[in-house]
């Protein structure tokens, strides 16, 4: 899904692909979907190329919905505690592929 987002000074909006936008059922009217960005990588190496990626959609969301907004992964394959910090550091939650149930942590 394109979602709009405002560049730097709020003038200018252009659409970020997201692979999932999820309203919770139990979710108050008004409140924002959860994102997330479904990633797969085949080794260690091709994650850390790409991790700064997620974390400007997450300065680009936010700046845009404010603080609030929950943007999250969707891993399967290999990702390092280097990867994995990198993108806790900047607000990010993950879930793994081969553990689907924990989405309902999520209140999915």
């Amino acid at each position: 899904m394109n979602v709009p987002i405002k560049l730097e000074g709020g003038i200018t909006s252009i659409n970020i692909p997201v692979d999932a936008v999820i309203m919770p059922k139990n979710r108050p009217a008004g409140q924002l979907p959860i994102f997330f960005e479904a990633k797969s990588a085949g080794d260690f190496t091709n994650t850390n190329k790409r991790r700064k990626e997620e974390a400007v959609k997450m300065t680009q969301l936010r700046a845009t919905y404010g603080a609030a907004v929950e943007f999250n992964l969707f891993l399967c394959g290999y990702f390092d505690s280097g990867y994995l910090g990198y993108e806790a550091a900047e607000g990010i939650d993950w879930v793994w592929e081969h553990r689907i149930d924990d989405l309902e942590k999520f209140g999915l």
